[in-house]
């Protein structure tokens, strides 16, 4: 009996990948799948490190964000079915002047990333260490695919200068260092309840944005040609939304609560001609398909960040609270700090508002 069950489930098997369309996605460098199967699921009924990495590093993210991430379970943690990343002080656990005095190092075989002192920091009265731990978590190690739909719900936080993100980058990076590689952007937000631009325009909230970033080298990043925002008045923070992106060997298409907010298709002359990159006069690295750089396999992050320097949060906006650092200031992560009084209220730790929430992730193949 056992043996004709086998043999029933082998030959439903054959039936099924004999009527199957066949896709075109690959994953972790197979390519054996059926046109919308399922090929990766995580409803976080528990926290799987093997499938999620945690991150261990000081580098700011690239950003000179002012967290540390870290694989402490207090950062990232599943509860009711759903992944938490949560922000906390690390003067909370060391004292507010181990931040000025203190040293930090990661033993290198734990480090995940040693740019930008991202394995050892001291801290000093103008340099203070990371103020704030998080979490990034990665599926570097153990899924990467190229084409296909990947589709998220998930709730932002709450809290001045917080910055959560749901995104890819890629495992091999065949192009290139950033952005020649590329990297694609599912969420990000901004934590501020009340940050408007001149305009008047809620940016923070009450907004969440898709963006590919693509360029032969940082300056020439072309990623305001492949960016996409959303609004709503009662904020992504005040409950679980869907994001979505469809991703196919033409185009890339996104969209936030079933709403398409943005398609990217490029022209035959690929990325290098949706950036008009001819006139920079550089060599353009992608000849392969009009999607190189999105021509490659990718992994997915989750991540909390909060800060930086590089323009994420821009000058020259309306909040409750002024902005305490300036973009490129050397000594942002102490103005940052010392300015608690204003944004910590906003965060709420008693709660869980300040926490990026997931309920799941989902890939199917196209």
């Amino acid at each position: 009996m056992i043996f004709r069950y086998i043999l029933f489930l082998s030959l439903v098997g054959v039936a099924l990948l004999k009527n199957c369309k066949k896709s075109v996605t690959t994953v972790n460098g197979k390519q054996n799948f059926c046109n919308g199967q399922l090929i990766f699921e995580d409803n976080f009924n528990s926290l799987d490190t093997k499938k999620w990495q945690p991150e261990n590093t000081l580098s700011g993210g690239g950003n000179w964000e002012f967290e540390w991430y870290s694989p402490d379970k207090r950062n990232s943690y599943v509860q009711n079915g759903v992944l938490h990343i949560k922000p906390t002080l690390l003067a909370d656990e060391k004292g507010n002047d181990f931040l000025y005095k203190g040293t930090i190092t990661i033993p290198a075989n734990q480090c995940t990333n040693a740019a930008d002192y991202g394995c050892s920091r001291t801290g000093s009265a103008n340099n203070i260490l990371n103020p704030i731990k998080s979490a990034r978590l990665r599926t570097i190690n153990s899924f990467s695919f190229k084409f296909g739909t990947l589709e998220t719900r998930a709730k932002t936080p709450a809290g001045d200068w917080l910055w959560p993100a749901i995104w890819l980058l890629p495992k091999a990076y065949k192009y290139g260092g950033w952005p020649r590689s590329g990297e694609i952007d599912l969420l990000e937000s901004r934590g501020n309840k009340n940050l408007q631009n001149p305009s008047g325009l809620n940016i923070g909230t009450q907004q969440v944005a898709s963006t590919l970033h693509w360029g032969p080298d940082a300056k020439n990043n072309r990623f305001y040609k492949t960016h996409y925002e959303k609004n709503n008045a009662n904020g992504y923070d005040t409950g679980f939304h869907l994001y979505k992106v469809v991703w196919t060997p033409n185009d890339m298409t996104f969209f936030v609560d079933n709403q398409q907010i943005g398609k990217v298709v490029p022209p035959q002359g690929g990325f290098w001609q949706l950036g008009d990159l001819a006139r920079t006069g550089l060599k353009n690295p992608w000849t392969n398909s009009k999607m190189a750089p999105f021509d490659q396999e990718f992994h997915i992050l989750i991540n909390l960040a909060v800060g930086g320097t590089t323009g994420y949060f821009p000058e020259g906006m309306r909040n409750p609270k002024p902005k305490p650092w300036k973009n490129g200031s050397p000594t942002a992560m102490k103005e940052f700090w010392e300015k608690r009084g204003d944004w910590l209220p906003t965060w709420n730790m008693k709660g869980d508002t300040s926490h990026l929430q997931v309920d799941y992730v989902k890939v199917w193949a196209l």
